[in-house]
């Protein structure tokens, strides 16, 4: 049996080489695209991250396990506030504790402890839930037809009724999520502990089982106090879908973000609100046709629209420029986009890290088009972004033609 083995890895950079054996290259590949696996000097295998970020458990077919840690390139209360907007509904995360700044995994299970924890303080949410059952009393409505259809004993009676019950989809996502976070590798003794606590607050309640889809839910003010908890819930839960590929013998398990995803979502959701303060709407993710046969489909993160007709493209990009254009293949993009929306000017928006990154225009040669490439700088305050969102709203509504 090999031994177990830990791998630290940033999301991006040149990687770290390690000696690997055969059955754990086999590992780290089965789950696609987790990292950038190749060569390096003297038989060892250099590992570099391929821009997500957890904590992840492989087991190889050996019988050993990887335990591998994704690190942000952010820190973890920046990457929170990114992902407070992963929803259609953002919720503002409490402080991170000094304890687990370091990993995005403890930090997340330590935040849905505290965030579930006030939730509950006011009590369990109960909701009704109409229940067709047979009982040797009657209870509600009888279910005529069904209670025709017996023969002999008039007892048990077919009835339905409405249970004020807590097995509501709201305290299923719940409890899900607090038992998921209570079994991720990583997560401190102490916070496994609030979780399980926190999950035995919950009787009468069914976890949905492993691969069934998680129950829709809608915001009411009866369950207003309950959407931090959920939306943090639900982050949780779709990052586990860890899968191998097809007929891959390798189980895995942990949390998983991928950032593009995130970065991605993050700008429509704060752009599109800014920008509807200038009188833009802004439809995300709306498929268009490319060619005149309408057989080449694209998708574009923002199209603008002013007075029913488009007037700008917006592409959000998780890569960290060190140059002043843009690569090459995400101009073209963006030319591809406006051409065949008919407009002339396009936006790239980037991630930064540090200040003083200011727009800049690309006329394509030959074209009507300009490209502009913004930089927004995640290591600031929330409050700083969402001014640098604020901005890049405002001057691409006063670029647009009206």
């Amino acid at each position: 049996m090999n031994p177990d083995l830990t791998l630290t890895v940033r999301e991006t950079g040149p990687g770290s080489p390690y000696e690997l054996t055969g059955d754990q290259v086999a590992a780290l590949v089965a789950v696609p695209d987790l990292v950038r696996l190749t060569p390096a000097p003297g038989g060892r295998w250099s590992v570099r991250g391929n821009q997500k970020v957890g904590l992840i458990r492989l087991r190889t077919r050996s019988g050993g396990a990887i335990h591998l840690r994704l690190q942000p390139k952010l820190g973890i209360r920046d990457l929170l506030f990114l992902l407070s907007y992963s929803s259609t509904d953002p919720w503002h995360p409490e402080p991170v504790t000094a304890a687990t700044t370091d990993d995005l995994v403890p930090a997340l299970a330590d935040l849905l402890a505290r965030t579930a924890r006030g939730t509950l303080v006011a009590g369990v949410l109960h909701g009704y839930r109409e229940v067709a059952d047979d009982l040797p009393l009657i209870r509600g409505r009888i279910r005529t037809t069904a209670q025709l259809r017996r023969t002999g004993l008039p007892l048990p009676i077919s009835v339905q009724y409405d249970d004020h019950t807590p097995d509501i989809p709201e305290n299923r996502i719940l409890l899900a999520a607090l038992h998921m976070a209570a079994h991720l590798p990583g997560v401190p003794h102490p916070t496994r502990l609030a979780l399980r606590h926190l999950a035995d607050r919950l009787p009468g309640v069914r976890r949905p089982h492993p691969g069934e889809p998680l129950p829709a839910w809608t915001r009411t003010r009866l369950n207003a106090r309950y959407v931090p908890a959920l939306r943090l819930a639900e982050l949780l839960l779709s990052g586990r879908s860890i899968r191998p590929e097809s007929g891959a013998p390798t189980p895995a398990d942990g949390f998983l973000l991928d950032l593009p995803k995130v970065f991605e979502r993050f700008v429509t959701v704060t752009l599109g609100e800014a920008l509807a303060r200038h009188g833009i709407r802004c439809a995300p993710q709306d498929v268009h046709r490319l060619d005149e046969a309408r057989r080449a489909a694209f998708r574009p993160d923002l199209v603008l629209y002013r007075g029913g007709g488009p007037i700008s493209v917006m592409d959000a990009k998780y890569t960290f420029l060190k140059v002043t254009a843009p690569p090459v293949e995400h101009l073209y993009q963006l030319l591809a986009y406006c051409t065949a929306l008919g407009i002339s000017h396009g936006h790239l928006i980037y991630a930064a890290t540090s200040p003083g990154t200011s727009p800049t225009d690309h006329v394509i040669r030959s074209s009507p088009v300009t490209i502009t490439a913004h930089a927004l700088n995640l290591n600031e305050p929330p409050a700083g972004i969402l001014a640098q969102v604020a901005a890049l709203a405002a001057r691409t509504a006063t670029a647009a033609p009206a």
